[in-house]
């Protein structure tokens, strides 16, 4: 009787907290595409040389939490690690899932990347607190983009050009491809230059771009509005 008595007379949680902390599509889509504009806002062409490198990372930085942010509320949302299946082992990993966990885990080490840039001032330190983790964080990015391919060809067609999601899917990929080409471009030589900063900025901002781009053609508001 006093724990039934305690949950009756217990106040409910005001709709604003509920609005606020609710791990909502909407949310995830705007912190994507916050992020990815920050991204495409630091590496832009002419902008970024005019900001210069300094601002250039704040832009980074800023974007990777919410980047980091919107992978959570995708993971969260992304439902049930497993799932049965009627061959051996007998269960097996779901790809949406998949793809948002390593998604979400390239997130991480893009806070670490774009963290460690505001303050890297040595070569080494450039290479390995700077270049590796934005590196595996692009291909973190490119696994969960094929993820999200299988994903929806589970639930779809491969092929499904007439669907909003699916063009979200390809884009999204374009988008984890460019932020791959971007790595290898900032790759640090020897003497302290990147290998070609013309490409590791031209793919940061093609990337960022596409990101923004999947993440707007899914937003629920927009998609209720062009129903």
């Amino acid at each position: 009787m006093t724990s039934v008595t305690a949950q009756s007379s217990a106040a409910p949680t005001p709709r604003w907290k509920v609005l606020l902390l609710a791990p909502t599509l909407t949310k995830q889509c705007w912190g994507f595409m916050i992020g990815s504009a920050l991204f495409s806002l630091g590496s832009a062409p002419w902008l970024g040389e005019w900001m210069g490198a300094s601002n250039a990372n704040i832009c980074y930085f800023i974007g990777a939490w919410f980047f980091t942010y919107a992978g959570m509320i995708q993971l969260i949302n992304s439902g049930a690690v497993s799932v049965a299946v009627d061959y051996a082992p007998g269960r097996m990993v779901r790809a949406e899932w998949l793809a948002a966990s390593t998604q979400s885990f390239g997130t991480i080490l893009f806070n670490v990347s774009t963290t460690s840039a505001l303050a890297a001032h040595t070569i080494a330190s450039e290479k390995h607190l700077v270049w590796s983790p934005d590196a595996g964080g692009s291909v973190a990015f490119l696994i969960s983009g094929v993820m999200v391919l299988v994903a929806y060809s589970h639930t779809a067609k491969a092929w499904d050009p007439g669907k909003i999601g699916w063009w979200s899917g390809v884009i999204n990929f374009l988008g984890c491809v460019a932020f791959g080409v971007a790595a290898v471009g900032s790759y640090i030589a020897p003497n302290g230059n990147t290998i070609d900063n013309t490409l590791a900025n031209a793919g940061t901002f093609i990337g960022g771009l596409c990101f923004l781009v999947a993440s707007l053609v899914v937003l629920p508001q927009w998609t209720r509005s062009t129903r």
